[in-house]
């Protein structure tokens, strides 16, 4: 990317201007080196995405973007639907609410750090993983039309959890607005026991220590303290959410061309939020997102039994979920107006701060808690949300960002060579797959502590918690 293209409108802010097509300005956050490194796909991205009817105040990239589909990756765009405003399957992507679940183990390192090994082979042994693994729930039709339309909430009722956990995810663990009619024969297909698997790529299941606690409030309220070990669950909607993206193409494509809707790129194709498209899309989509939610309750569950064949004094208990790769209908202040806006964020958070009604309401008191994972052999953070990101819709980053495609990560190192690697560094990894380990190398990701800086610089978040690797099951 030529950064001289870009203007910088504060220490931690750089503008695409408008231009041409463009509606609004295009917004990086990120410092000089962040921006310059990122591929020039993501400032061509957001330009069209800025050209979008209906897009209000700028497109975003948050310090970890790159180029996706349509969207770049680490993108945030909101519409309004009373000006014309639209729905773009580019701006949510192929897997629906991916998202990470966080629980605590209640025990410390000292405790894990002997029996991790025998830790690590009962979880690879209980939670299905890989490219199209399947497990052992199957659903019928009406328990899947449950399934996306209750979310959490249906696994907990059929004994997957319990119900104290449901407070402590966005939206309760129930995306509203789902419609199981919206959802073709050809997804629910492609969810064939699936429900409960990780699935492949970057997905995973991490075991994590508490490094360093770095704002001992927020820490306070979720109960973590240095040396204590944490479990984070990373997968979305699986070949459901997929398929129901591959399905909008088509539709919203036809939709594009009905409205008179310029689509730059294949995946950037959109309706008006209000017409039957739009409409048809919004609620498969949340159909995705209860699904994906689902499937983490379910891992949850047998996380836990994993946990109690070794380590039975282990008392997991959720601490927080939430959701990338979603549109959700949120009350957002522009300008001197309180508005309802659909907002897009692919491979982006909500980090709406202290108080603000979409907080869960067990972090009313500091903001929506955030994990921020790095790779496999690097650190992932907890952070919370502030009341000062409106400029960004309250939205953050959601990982550390790839600084190379999977195919440039390939030519790195063999996946053999990095497991040995990350055995070396005391960090144990499992998987089923090697080339997908050598696509997910560490050395193949932006540099998490800077990334994280950025979002604390831009007054996106508060830095609450450093995390360690200590195990990781990759599909």
């Amino acid at each position: 990317m030529d950064i001289k293209s870009l203007t910088r409108i504060t220490p931690w802010v750089w503008q695409l201007p408008r231009s041409g097509p463009m509606r609004v300005p295009a917004n990086i956050i990120g410092d000089r080196a962040l921006v310059a490194d990122m591929d020039e796909a993501v400032v061509r991205q957001l330009a069209n995405v800025a050209a979008l009817p209906g897009i209000l105040e700028a497109a975003l990239a948050m310090p970890d973007a790159h180029s996706g589909f349509g969207f770049p990756i680490g993108g945030v765009a909101a519409f309004d639907p009373y000006q014309g405003g639209v729905i773009c399957m580019g701006g949510v992507g192929y897997d629906i609410a991916c998202g990470v679940r966080v629980l605590h183990t209640g025990m410390h390192r000292d405790e894990v750090q002997p029996h991790l090994e025998a830790l690590l082979h009962a979880l690879h042994l209980q939670v299905p993983a890989g490219v199209g693994k399947g497990g052992d729930t199957s659903l019928g039709t009406r328990e899947l039309d449950r399934v996306m339309t209750q979310g959490a909430r249906w696994a907990v009722n059929r004994g997957y959890g319990e119900q104290g956990e449901l407070e402590r995810l966005e939206d309760g663990g129930t995306m509203p607005g789902a419609d199981p009619n919206q959802v073709s024969a050809a997804a629910r297909k492609r969810e064939t026991r699936q429900l409960g698997t990780l699935g492949s790529g970057n997905h995973y299941l991490e075991i994590q220590v508490v490094e360093e606690v770095l704002e001992p409030n927020a820490a306070r309220v979720l109960g973590v303290t240095a040396g204590d070990v944490l479990l984070s669950v990373h997968c979305g909607s699986r070949g459901l959410g997929h398929q129901i993206g591959m399905d909008f193409i088509r539709i919203l494509g036809q939709a594009a061309r009905k409205y008179g809707i310029p689509v730059p790129e294949k995946e950037l194709v959109s309706a008006p939020i209000h017409s039957p498209e739009g409409e048809s899309y919004f609620a498969a989509m949340a159909c995705g997102a209860n699904y994906a939610m689902a499937n983490r309750q379910v891992i949850v569950h047998r996380v836990r039994d994993a946990f109690a064949r070794i380590l039975p004094q282990a008392a997991l208990r959720t601490l927080f979920e939430i959701n990338h790769n979603t549109c959700r209908k949120e009350r957002h202040q522009v300008q001197a107006a309180l508005k309802t806006l659909y907002v897009h964020r692919k491979g982006a958070t909500r980090a709406f701060g202290p108080g603000n009604p979409h907080v869960p309401r067990p972090f009313q008191t500091i903001g929506q808690p955030v994990l921020v994972g790095g790779s496999m052999g690097t650190a992932s953070y907890i952070l919370a949300g502030r009341d000062t990101s409106r400029a960004t819709f309250a939205s953050t980053c959601h990982g550390a960002g790839r600084a190379l495609s999977r195919s440039q990560a390939l030519k790195l190192a063999k996946g053999r060579d990095i497991l040995e690697a990350l055995n070396a560094q005391g960090i144990l990894v499992r998987t089923s797959h090697l080339k997908g380990l050598a696509e997910e190398a560490p050395a193949a990701y932006k540099d998490i502590h800077q990334v994280v800086e950025a979002t604390a610089q831009a007054d996106l978040t508060t830095k609450v918690a450093r995390l360690a690797p200590m195990a990781c099951l990759k599909g």
